[in-house]
């Protein structure tokens, strides 16, 4: 029989070169798909571990609270407002209800110019919403330089925070004031940046420190920003505690006592009157921040560039002049304004 003719390709003379390009061709087109449906595998994988752990949308952070307008100026309101207010003797003034902010009277309030030690109130306020006032502060050298009034540390002397603290907001010890700022912030510049933050935060908008205890540097405020300032500082139980004090006894390491009578002469006149803080330098006049309660009403009075002999006058007839409190308040509270700013 005759042989049949090769039907195979691997029979033919060319038939292995093409053998091996189609064997070749059909592995590429294999590795294509498994490349492929490896590829596609991945995807799917990846999209089922993305829905899983997909995060549900957060809810929507509460806005950030507005402080409401504190010592806003009134509507219509000249530089001296009303007009049956008290004569007072200081360049800058102004009285404030201490629940609502809401100003009764003022006197170019909004005139900058140094204020001394009353800014100490800002420095109080800083240092006791920082808390832990019994922790101790060790005294080092550049607070011992502070003048002129002062307790005389030494350096390496220890003691608690409360106690400068009171020293500070009783009789105006510049050197506890600054051991206090140093103790908060690392430095007495650091410590004013801190107290420009805090004023911006409440609305003091009108004023820069350059220290923590008042005494002469470039710096300013304004009566209004200093009621704004001692409306909250008001409000901290530690410093209304502290500012009331007529007197105080400070334990010096060594053993010795100093008795520290208050600067703020009006708590010894009558209990209506509960606080605040007192300063002078020669640029800053005689100033006062006091507060009472009068007339069934709390108030604070701010008085910037006046004389010994009229300040403390004027501000018991200031206060009592106030008058009587509305039936209803605003809120007041001491979360006007949130732990994160100071």
């Amino acid at each position: 029989m005759s042989r049949q003719p090769a039907r195979l390709l691997g029979e033919t003379p060319l038939g292995s070169p093409l053998k091996f390009a189609l064997m070749r061709e059909v592995f590429s087109i294999s590795v294509t798909h498994m490349r492929f449906a490896r590829l596609l595998s991945v995807l799917i994988f990846a999209a089922l571990v993305a829905a899983c752990s997909t995060t549900p949308t957060p809810p929507p952070r509460p806005a950030v609270a507005i402080p409401p307008p504190i010592a806003e100026p009134p509507a219509g309101a000249t530089e001296v407002w009303p007009a049956n207010a008290p004569k007072i003797f200081a360049e800058s003034a102004i009285l404030i209800d201490a629940r609502s902010g809401k100003v009764l009277f003022q006197k170019n309030a909004d005139s900058r110019r140094p204020v001394a030690s009353t800014q100490k109130l800002l420095t109080g306020l800083i240092v006791a919403r920082a808390g832990n006032l019994d922790e101790i502060v060790t005294i080092a050298a550049p607070e011992t330089r502070a003048e002129p009034t002062k307790l005389h540390l030494k350096v390496g002397e220890r003691y608690p925070r409360r106690q400068l603290l009171e020293a500070v907001m009783v009789k105006s010890m510049n050197d506890a004031c600054a051991a206090l700022a140093r103790d908060h912030s690392g430095s007495e510049s650091a410590f004013s940046e801190k107290m420009n933050a805090v004023a911006r935060a409440i609305g003091a908008n009108s004023s820069h420190f350059a220290n923590s205890n008042g005494l002469p540097a470039e710096q300013y405020s304004t009566a209004r920003d200093m009621a704004r300032v001692a409306f909250y500082a008001y409000r901290s139980p530690v410093l209304r505690e502290l500012m009331a004090h007529r007197e105080c006894r400070f334990r010096h390491n060594s053993g010795r006592v100093s008795v520290l009578e208050a600067t703020n002469f009006l708590l010894a006149r009558s209990p209506v009157f509960n606080g605040m803080k007192t300063g002078y330098t020669n640029a800053a006049g005689r100033c006062l921040v006091s507060s009472g309660k009068l007339n069934g009403r709390e108030v604070i009075l701010v008085q910037l560039g006046s004389k010994t002999k009229h300040i403390f006058n004027d501000a018991a007839r200031a206060m009592a002049w106030a008058p009587p409190a509305p039936v209803f308040f605003a809120n007041g509270g001491s979360s006007l304004i949130g732990d994160s700013v100071f």
